[in-house]
């Protein structure tokens, strides 16, 4: 049971760390009415897993806890097709989601920002 909590708790960290990466990525795109646009929608799916996350925890039944669930993989989903759209759109040609990795079963993300490196091959990788 203890490495099951050490788990949860691990998944809601990373969940932190990703909003915290997310939180700064809507300032480094350019000020233009179409960036304003995708800076919203990104930042509020970007952030909204975590707390999604920590609600899923305190589900009031199994039904519940799959639902909220559910409600973090899609906003994760919509996070990662807003940074590929930002990608293919040029607004920040040097952003790079270097990791895409499933750990304990749970897709989790990681984001990379690299100062000398024009969208590399493997920019966003949806394995």
């Amino acid at each position: 049971m203890l490495s099951k909590i050490a788990l949860s708790d691990q998944l809601e960290e990373r969940l932190v760390e990703f909003a915290a990466r997310i939180i700064d990525l809507p300032g480094r795109l350019p000020r233009t009415f179409q960036a304003r646009h995708i800076a919203n929608q990104i930042l509020r799916s970007g952030t909204a897993g975590a707390p999604n996350y920590a609600e899923a925890r305190s589900a009031e039944s199994r039904q519940d806890f799959i639902h909220k669930m559910r409600i973090v993989g899609k906003e994760l989903n919509e996070t990662a097709v807003w940074l590929r759209i930002i990608s293919k759109s040029a607004l920040l040609p040097r952003i790079n989601r270097r990791h895409f990795r499933r750990k304990h079963g749970t897709r989790t993300y990681c984001l990379g920002f690299h100062q000398n490196r024009p969208n590399p091959p493997n920019a966003f990788p949806l394995g």
